[in-house]
């Protein structure tokens, strides 16, 4: 990699702003090595993570009286002419990697947007720069059909959605590839966090790896690294046998359940791999956080897997740090705090990793 990622901050996707260039100058104040494009869920439907890559999907209604999302599977033969047309566009993209089709519009996202007119803007590229999408296990088991039956369950759908988030993914890397050395994209997938739950019992494991991999692929396939992002405590191996590059997850909350995975952790990490560390809480515990607190907890976390035999400096030349989610539930206060908090943590974890040399 042309650029270090040790230590690399960047961050989750939402923020609790209602100005995509109010949220940019904290982006960018506090990440510049690795900015984000800012989710804006306080300006309505359309910028909820669920319903932010829906375009382009078929048979997709918004229902803006009830605010929700769902797929409408009545009209056979409607649903056929639209998945139709879905397919093409897809393997026409495919062959000419003009993704423009599965573009996310500024109707449903202003950050894209103001984030590449600040880029385009600078006097040079950036280091990193991190793009993100909802996945498709979160996507699918959230949003149902028209009996309220998650959509996850209809096989036909669950292959639209996972090439239609692959091909959003590839679009937003295509989109961003000239302002960056390098391109980190997250898939969000908090519903991981119940996986095995009684309430998924049915959702297999096979399943769930085949759903992430193809998204994996398709990052890959434009240059970008893949992370993905749980903010909550999962089987980690599932991740790891997915293909990911970078294992992001509530270190702050749910920092030792890594530990119960340290031969797969360490066999990751000695692959080359990375895990960004959610260190820095996304809740009204910020306030009495400092970046000195901070730093003793990711070291009691990095204890952990340390006495499981995984190495120390290994782990700290591999590690990367977010804040523990997405900010967008918090008080605008609150989310400058977490990325105040976050650009100081990273930088004492950088200085004193310096100074042991």
């Amino acid at each position: 990699m042309a650029a270090s990622t040790t230590f690399l901050a960047t961050a989750i996707g939402s923020l609790p702003h209602a100005s995509a260039e109010k949220a940019l100058d904290i982006i960018l104040d506090k990440i510049p090595g690795c900015p984000i494009w800012p989710q804006l869920p306080r300006l309505g439907l359309r910028e909820q993570m669920e319903i932010q890559y829906s375009e382009g999907l078929p048979c997709v209604k918004i229902d803006e009286e009830k605010g929700r999302m769902y797929f409408d599977t009545a009209d056979e033969d409607a649903n056929a002419a639209a998945m139709a047309d879905f397919y093409e566009k897809f393997m026409a993209a495919q062959e000419s990697d003009d993704w423009s089709a599965f573009a996310v519009s500024p109707a449903f996202s202003r950050g894209i947007y103001a984030l590449r007119d600040r880029l385009k803007a600078a006097p040079a590229k950036r280091p990193w720069l991190k793009v993100q999408t909802t996945g498709p296990l979160t996507i699918g088991l959230s949003i149902v059909d028209e009996n309220k039956r998650a959509i996850y369950y209809n096989e036909v759908f669950r292959d639209i959605i996972i090439k239609g988030l692959a091909a959003k993914c590839r679009w937003q890397l295509n989109l961003f590839k000239e302002f960056a050395e390098n391109l980190i994209c997250f898939v969000d997938e908090p519903i991981l966090s119940a996986f095995g739950s009684s309430t998924y019992v049915s959702v297999q494991r096979d399943d769930v790896i085949a759903a992430v991999s193809e998204v994996v692929e398709a990052i890959h396939g434009a240059g970008g690294l893949c992370g993905v992002h749980c903010c909550g405590n999962t089987e980690w191996p599932i991740l790891i046998e997915s293909g990911v590059d970078i294992i992001n997850f509530d270190a702050y909350g749910y920092g030792q359940s890594i530990a119960l995975y340290a031969s797969e952790v360490d066999a990751f990490l000695k692959f080359g791999s990375y895990i960004a560390w959610g260190i820095v809480p996304t809740s009204e515990r910020i306030m009495d956080e400092t970046a000195e607190s901070l730093v003793a907890r990711y070291d009691k976390v990095v204890d952990g897997l340390g006495a499981k035999g995984v190495d120390r400096e290994l782990v700290y030349k591999q590690s990367m740090l977010t804040p523990s989610c997405g900010t967008g539930s918090l008080s605008e206060a609150q989310a400058e705090r977490v990325f105040d908090m976050l650009a100081q943590t990273s930088e004492a974890l950088k200085k004193r990793m310096k100074a042991e040399g």
